[in-house]
């Protein structure tokens, strides 16, 4: 496993982190570790197998057994019961500009969306812009970049 998949995991940790509520300093962990490795010269892989995962910045007790099992394994049962709490189309849903993790919770919470189709057809019935934090520019600008996303998917 490469330094940029290893990124996409730790990165998307934090966004189902945020999602499920939380402790925002748990969330922020694993951005920080992500961002030191993108500066990293070396690959995570040969930092453990010289057995100095720590010495990443921000990398700690917890995390660097993460990146281990990520570097000798290609998985990481964390993330994968991390993503188990959520629907399968919630890594679809954080990709929309425009939508976050504190969107994307209230979505799934207050409408039980599910996936990006769910999604549109809320904003086209109103349910979206209805919610509290949300309003109809937000749920206009959120079916752009959907309507986006498709036209170029064709």
């Amino acid at each position: 496993m490469n330094n940029s998949e290893i990124i996409d995991i730790l990165e998307h940790i934090a966004e189902l982190l945020e999602v499920k509520g939380e402790n925002v300093f748990k969330s922020r962990s694993y951005i920080n570790a992500a961002r030191a490795i993108k500066f990293l010269s070396e690959e995570v892989s040969e930092l453990d197998a010289q057995g100095r995962l720590k010495d990443i910045p921000g990398v700690g007790e917890a995390i660097s057994k993460k990146l281990h099992e990520l570097v000798t394994t290609g998985k990481l049962e964390y993330y994968e019961k991390l993503k188990a709490e959520f629907p399968s189309g919630i890594e679809s849903i954080l990709d929309i500009s425009g939508v976050g993790p504190r969107t994307a919770a209230i979505l799934i919470k207050e409408l039980n969306i599910k996936n990006v189709d769910d999604l549109e057809n809320a904003i086209l019935e109103g349910r979206v812009g209805r919610l509290p934090h949300l309003g109809e520019k937000t749920a206009q600008n959120i079916l752009k970049q959907i309507l986006l996303i498709k036209q170029q998917a064709h």
